[in-house]
């Protein structure tokens, strides 16, 4: 398990938790208690938007606490002083070559793997990094990329869901249902609320997601998109790249957060550098 200690990312933590518990509250007290107590349908939304909930919370809680695959230092330090006075290689411990050769961080003063890169955030080279995530706290790397995916669909989801309710309860209001004006209007506030938040992080999850998928099914990563490297493996059908992240099992079962249908993917490209080096 790994945390990073930093402030805009715990501060994100609490606003990416707040935001959750505050739309559980607002469904489950405003408009499923409120607006349909005698509805057949109640306990069906109480149940299954909590299990969204739920699989929101477990997929984040995995790719905050995962290890996005650091690359593990040498237990005897190696001497890169050269590096660091000449121009050749990686100057900033930023670089990266695009083959299979193995490069030198000059921060980590370390060696790694093809791939990897240095955050200035973590403070260590990660493997297959795509970029550091503030909403996770961590870097999404190669450990733990399914489960942010995860996490970005179960709040794509989730905001979907949320409207869907809302708009219900204005379409088909129960007429059955007696609540006094301050009620009302506590509602009406907390809904127009719970919507505007909805919309906003659907779309901005809808954005991320595409674009995580699209670095997946062309293997290429942020920071290598930046770099303008290209694919790594252009030759690699589009269901193994996804199987690459996902994990070997079916398809149906990609979408669960369990480490254990993960590790028969993992690894797949170099193994980490040994701790005898």
């Amino acid at each position: 398990m790994v945390f990073i200690r930093d402030p805009c990312g715990i501060a994100c933590l609490i606003v990416t938790y707040g935001a959750v518990i505050y739309a559980d509250y607002v469904v489950m007290r405003w408009i499923i208690l409120t607006t349909m107590p005698v509805s057949i349908w109640a306990p069906f939304h109480v149940v299954l938007f909590n299990t969204v909930v739920f699989l929101l919370g477990m997929s984040h809680l995995k790719a905050v606490f995962s290890d996005p695959g650091i690359v593990p230092l040498p237990a005897n330090r190696l001497d890169f002083s050269d590096l660091h006075t000449t121009n050749n290689g990686n100057k900033n411990g930023n670089g990266n070559g695009h083959g299979s050769e193995w490069t030198v961080c000059t921060r980590c003063e370390t060696y790694r793997p093809p791939r990897a890169h240095h955050c200035r955030i973590c403070k260590r080279c990660i493997r297959r990094m795509d970029h550091h995530c503030p909403w996770i706290n961590n870097c999404v790397g190669e450990r733990n990329q399914k489960y942010f995916l995860q996490f970005l669909v179960y709040v794509g989801i989730l905001s979907l869901y949320s409207v869907a309710l809302i708009l219900g309860s204005w379409i088909s209001p129960c007429t059955e249902c007696n609540q006094n004006v301050i009620e009302s209007q506590l509602r009406m506030i907390h809904s127009v609320i719970l919507l505007l938040e909805s919309a906003l992080f659907g779309l901005f999850v809808t954005a991320i997601m595409v674009d995580q998928l699209h670095a997946i099914l062309y293997d290429e990563t942020a920071v290598e998109a930046i770099q303008q490297k290209g694919a790594y493996r252009p030759n690699r059908r589009k269901y193994q790249l996804l199987a690459d992240v996902f994990g070997r099992g079916h398809p149906a079962l990609w979408l669960l957060p369990c480490a254990s249908l993960n590790h028969a993917s993992r690894y797949h490209d170099t193994p980490l550098l040994s701790h005898d080096v």
